[in-house]
């Protein structure tokens, strides 16, 4: 004969526990806000993350859309301009120069 020892369990809840959580207030959803330009505007949580990840000094509104400024431009390339005195290439290919005369053309960085 074999006995087994063990431990009876009782259900026993507080009295009016579910009926309590039944008449629990609607959780609302969290609100999202992110500041562009000065002015607030509610969003997603997934724009709110977006956002964070660029920075909000970064964003610009474009036709009520937020959006990444435009970086400035960083790289200035010369130009050929025709100058006083200057370059004269070898049948227009800029990659033999003959020489330097009147007339010629220079190569220049425009000013903004």
């Amino acid at each position: 004969m074999s006995v087994v020892y063990g431990i009876i369990i009782t259900r026993s809840y507080m009295p009016g526990f579910f009926e309590a959580l039944q008449n629990l207030p609607e959780r609302k959803p969290k609100k999202y806000f992110i500041t562009v330009q000065g002015k607030e505007y509610e969003v997603s949580l997934k724009k709110k993350k977006w956002a964070q990840a660029e920075g909000e000094n970064n964003l610009i509104v474009v036709d009520g859309e937020i959006v990444v400024k435009p970086s400035p431009a960083y790289a200035r390339y010369p130009l050929l301009v025709k100058s006083d005195k200057g370059y004269i290439f070898q049948d227009n290919d800029m990659h033999w120069p003959n020489k330097i005369s009147e007339g010629g053309v220079i190569w220049q960085i425009e000013s903004e």
